[in-house]
């Protein structure tokens, strides 16, 4: 299992793991992958201590960052958007936790930054303190980072990679420099478009060639790399399968509800941040779907409205509130039915590298054609 991508990142298997717990970006990177820390809930001060601690305990394995910086967004200053979030969307918000009786926060304690780096000025700052450390590459997940930073990214060696969920997206982010496409079909996690894995991988290959393109979206087994590697990508994007590793930090009520699901327990939804996004399918997911809700709000106003309700849920299902334990969500793929038990991140890599040679091996088989009778 080597590619050429795995030569250009200095890695021993080309298994792309994305997670917000540093603890999984740094086992996945010392097992052979690598590990791309989500960037977005940290501020810059804080990111400097997770990647500090990375340095520290990756034993000198690349590893990269992944930052949100969408091609557009609603409002041009932000300082003002709080003011465009309606009452009625407000009000909204408030009936769900006051129908599921879900607690406020306790008097004091600090509310979750609403805004994130949902903008180019706030993930800036975060792009400086990663090309500070000895990252191997940077990550957008919504499109092409802006030029400057492109530039600084390869002034430093650090590839640069971008999301997409279409072809014609994949040309305009390698028009713009970018180094590595990952092309994230409609099963990921998260953000993602509407076209499935096995239809868009090779449209994209095709697109962009000879650009590295990673698959995502889907994939959480050997077998189902293999096939991705068989539509022509150089490497595997995974997500949603590191959110149930021993090393994750992820809420255990939540845990527990991915490790219950079944494939179809997700669904596509504005509800995190305005853009659609796939995520594990609850009563705070049906509550914006049903007749009462009053529609969600463009990025990144709704993530605005619903930071403080997601902090509180996050709270006290932990603390085993039943109508919070009800609402509790998370991004997630549809691989999540395959989710089922908890294992090292170790035993993940080592089990698709083992899985990947046995079905390239199967398919070896399928070659063998006898000579035919003369």
């Amino acid at each position: 299992m080597r590619t050429r991508i795995c030569d250009q990142l200095g890695i021993e298997f080309p298994i792309f793991a994305f997670s917000h717990c540093r603890d999984v970006v740094a086992a996945v990177s010392r097992a052979g992958g690598l590990g791309v820390l989500g960037a977005v809930a940290f501020p810059p001060e804080q990111l400097e201590i997770e990647l500090k601690w990375i340095d520290e305990h990756v034993d000198g394995k690349p590893y990269g960052v992944d930052v949100v910086i969408p091609a557009s967004y609603e409002g041009a200053d932000l300082s003002s958007l709080e003011t465009m979030i309606p009452e009625k969307h407000k009000e909204f918000v408030a009936g769900i936790m006051k129908k599921f009786n879900v607690p406020d926060l306790p008097e004091g304690e600090e509310q979750m930054e609403g805004l994130l780096a949902w903008s180019r000025e706030r993930a800036t700052p975060q792009v400086e303190v990663a090309l500070a450390h000895p990252i191997k590459l940077l990550v957008n997940a919504l499109g092409a980072p802006p030029k400057e930073i492109i530039d600084n990214a390869h002034a430093k060696d650090v590839f640069v990679a971008a999301l997409i969920g279409t072809a014609e997206q994949a040309k305009r982010q390698v028009e713009a420099g970018v180094d590595i496409v990952v092309a994230s079909g409609t099963e990921a996690g998260g953000h993602t478009g509407e076209i499935s894995t096995m239809v868009l991988i090779p449209e994209v290959v095709d697109a962009v060639h000879p650009t590295p393109v990673l698959a995502a979206g889907g994939i959480g087994s050997g077998r189902q790399m293999a096939a991705a590697m068989a539509l022509g990508a150089d490497g595997a994007w995974t997500g949603s399968i590191w959110l149930t590793v021993k090393e994750a930090d992820t809420n255990q009520v939540v845990q527990e509800k991915l490790l219950n699901a079944t494939s179809r327990d997700t669904v596509r939804s504005k509800a995190m941040t305005g853009k659609r996004a796939r995520l594990l399918k609850t009563a705070w997911t049906d509550a914006w779907d049903s007749e009462e809700s009053p529609g969600t709000l463009p990025m990144p106003l709704q993530f605005m409205l619903t930071a403080e309700a997601f902090q509180r849920i996050n709270k006290y299902s932990a603390a085993d509130n039943p109508g919070a334990k009800e609402l509790v969500w998370t991004p997630v793929g549809q691989i999540v039915g395959s989710m089922n038990n908890v294992r090292s991140c170790r035993d993940v890599i080592f089990q698709m590298v083992n899985e990947y040679i046995q079905a390239v091996g199967g398919l070896d088989e399928t070659l063998a054609v006898e000579e035919p009778a003369r």
